[in-house]
């Protein structure tokens, strides 16, 4: 008798115990996947904000040397395109030409805080810009899919420029084959938008009268671009965390400013943040109704300054524009 009443015993304690285990193991499941989904709750009002809208991102600074930003972006723009919204690359490779201009035994000279690009220095960017930094980006783009069409501004007329001649000490200064936007047709951006591909477009352009191929700042070119193709939003990586309040003696970043505050503060601002910021002030003047200048340093830093509450950076925003439409929530920083 003493048998059937431990079995009994056994029988009815063990399934009581694995109700328990499996309540726990339950409880400590949803525990752990509850801050995911904060955070895609936290991204709905922006995914729905952003849905078919195209946004244009320069590509620069750190972010193309170094392996994991390189792979971090890619994954970035890729979410977005999945996300709805309409991706556009633009990219320069300052690094990249430097280095192999030193290869080829030609110097790297700046004035005005661009590039001097002799006829030998333009082979060099051409072959930089369209077979190497163009061709790696498309890559680990399309690693993620068949998603990523590369291009340069030459390209179905879609950027012509005319000869760029600097204002130096009061003089017009010859730096070369540097180009000035004069003319962008979108129709081939437009087309592969419309494919639901991701255009990556080299910052060169055809010349408007002498049939040669000019060098173009890179910052310069995705503000065109953004202004012609109507873009909601610009977004230009960096090496630094944003436009500061008051550098060098303060770290302060300022979180979000108009197009007539930009304006003032340009004459103040370092030489290598005269084009982006530059940039900026053309596109929201020119219909874009955000542009963004932030920490290409930080991985994922484009969804963060997307699709969070906080974002990272600076936003520039057309002037009368309310900071609460441009990016609700960012705007109360």
């Amino acid at each position: 008798m003493t048998i059937p009443d431990a079995t009994t015993d056994a029988s009815t304690e063990a399934p009581a115990d694995a109700a328990s285990s499996r309540a726990a193991a339950g409880a400590t499941r949803k525990h752990t996947a509850l801050p995911k989904a904060r955070i895609l709750v936290e991204a709905l009002p922006w995914l729905t904000r952003h849905h078919g809208k195209t946004v244009v991102i320069k590509f620069g600074g750190n972010a193309m040397v170094d392996e994991e930003l390189k792979a971090a972006f890619a994954q970035d723009v890729v979410f977005l395109r999945h996300a709805g919204l309409k991706p556009v690359v633009v990219h320069g490779g300052g690094p990249q030409i430097s280095a192999q201009l030193e290869r080829h035994g030609l110097v790297s000279e700046f004035k005005a805080g661009l590039r001097v690009t002799t006829p030998e220095a333009m082979d060099v960017v051409r072959m930089v810009l369209a077979g190497q930094v163009q061709r790696e980006l498309v890559g680990l783009l399309n690693a993620h899919g068949p998603l990523a069409v590369g291009m340069t501004g030459e390209d179905a007329h879609t950027l012509t420029a005319t000869k760029h001649l600097p204002e130096i000490d009061g003089e017009r200064v010859d730096i070369g084959r540097v180009g000035e936007i004069s003319a962008i047709d979108t129709g081939a951006l437009q087309a592969l938008l419309d494919d639901g591909r991701i255009p990556v477009v080299s910052s060169i352009a055809r010349s408007a009268d002498d049939g040669h191929v000019y060098n173009v700042n890179a910052d310069t070119a995705a503000a065109a671009l953004a202004a012609a193709l109507g873009a909601e939003t610009l977004m230009v990586l960096t090496d630094v965390e944003g436009l500061y309040e008051d550098w060098p003696h303060s770290d302060e970043v300022i979180s979000r400013l108009t197009a007539s505050e930009l304006e003032r503060l340009l004459p103040e601002l370092a030489s290598g943040m005269v084009p982006k910021m530059e940039g900026c002030l053309h596109a929201v003047r020119n219909g874009v109704t955000t542009a963004r200048v932030i920490d290409g340093r930080v991985q994922h830093s484009i969804l963060l300054e997307i699709f969070t509450d906080e974002g990272i950076g600076t936003m520039v925003v057309p002037d009368g524009h309310d900071a609460h439409d441009a990016h609700e929530g960012k705007g109360a920083q």
